[in-house]
């Protein structure tokens, strides 16, 4: 494991804060009292430049999930840049590795989002099964005919399987919840969890993901983006699944081989997806708009006012902290996932 960068003495006055987007009304007007804050007024979002001029500018940036900060805007920025305080759980957007040899402190968000982001995973599980996108468009082109016997016929959830890759704890949340619609719960994970919390879960610990896919009704992602998970539903694995199946993706884009899994669908082999997340963001493919069972959010998981506030809320305590010349509750260590 690499360390860390080590925290800095004390600032003092107030450290000037940029941040990339704009954030809750309530953290913007904290944020202005404690610091030389810099906020993003029209909330467009930052280009390369953009980024690198802030990094140059500032003693911290608060950039989100979306914001690319790769090694050469690291080894771009100016010397007073010491923290990187980042909005949000996810940290496949920074390059730790550069942030470490720079002795600039990383900081992220984790644990906030993760009742918001499995309660839509749950939207998502319930409404591709049971045809919902199909429903609502129904209803609101006038093409409803009125209630039928064997009208927009799905699939009910009791009994079947939920497969799981990735068991933190929006794996873990997703669970929880997923138990009191029936569903029987098998995950994959790096690691198996420890067997009172597999208990507690009624979860089912398949240590081959091969075969976790093979069994699943629903499968659901929620590992983060790495060199190991990218790609990591491909079109072989696809493949694998049954027919009828359907494939829930609320983590990232490019864990799925986005072209597979449109001619899964468009064969009919598989049921349905439910998607919040895309490769190429904020561009989605034509081909899923077009499937009548795919649900297609954009990146909501996270969009709650009580969430939103919270982790911009974090990102200020990371920050005093720093300032403080203490270490950030929420740093990062490279290596550390």
């Amino acid at each position: 494991m690499a360390s860390s960068a080590t925290t800095t003495p004390r600032i003092i006055g107030r450290p000037r804060v940029i941040a990339t987007r704009a954030l809750m009304p309530a953290v913007e007007r904290r944020m202005a009292e404690l610091f030389d804050f810099v906020p993003n007024d029209d909330d467009h979002p930052f280009t390369r430049d953009e980024i690198l001029t802030a990094m140059r500018d500032c003693d911290v940036l608060v950039p989100t999930v979306t914001d690319r900060i790769s090694d050469d805007l690291i080894n771009s920025a100016d010397e007073r840049l010491r923290l990187i305080a980042s909005f949000g759980a996810g940290t496949d957007h920074l390059d730790l590795a550069a942030a470490t040899a720079r002795r600039i402190i990383v900081t992220n968000t984790p644990g906030v989002f993760t009742d918001d982001t499995a309660d839509l995973t749950m939207a998502l599980i319930i409404g591709v099964p049971r045809r919902v996108r199909e429903g609502v468009e129904l209803v609101r082109n006038g093409e409803w005919s009125g209630w039928a016997p064997s009208a927009l016929l799905g699939r009910k959830l009791a009994g079947k399987t939920l497969g799981i890759v990735g068991m933190g704890r929006i794996g873990q949340a997703v669970a929880h919840r997923a138990r009191a619609f029936g569903l029987q719960i098998a995950y994959h994970n790096r690691k198996r969890l420890p067997e009172a919390l597999e208990n507690m879960l009624h979860a089912r610990f398949v240590p081959d993901l091969d075969a976790l896919v093979k069994q699943a009704d629903i499968l659901t992602l929620h590992c983060p983006a790495t060199p190991a998970t990218r790609g990591i539903i491909d079109g072989r694995r696809i493949g694998l699944m049954k027919e009828g199946a359907s494939l829930i993706n609320t983590a990232r884009g490019d864990l799925v081989d986005q072209n597979a899994l449109i001619t899964a669908l468009q064969d009919g082999r598989l049921m349905g997806a439910g998607l919040d997340v895309y490769p190429e963001e904020p561009q989605v493919d034509p081909r899923l708009l077009a499937h009548p069972n795919v649900m297609t959010l954009p990146h909501i998981g996270s969009a709650t006012i009580e969430g939103r506030e919270e982790s911009g809320m974090r990102v200020i305590a990371n920050i005093r902290a720093w300032a403080d010349g203490h270490r950030p509750p929420d740093q990062v260590l490279e290596g550390v996932l």
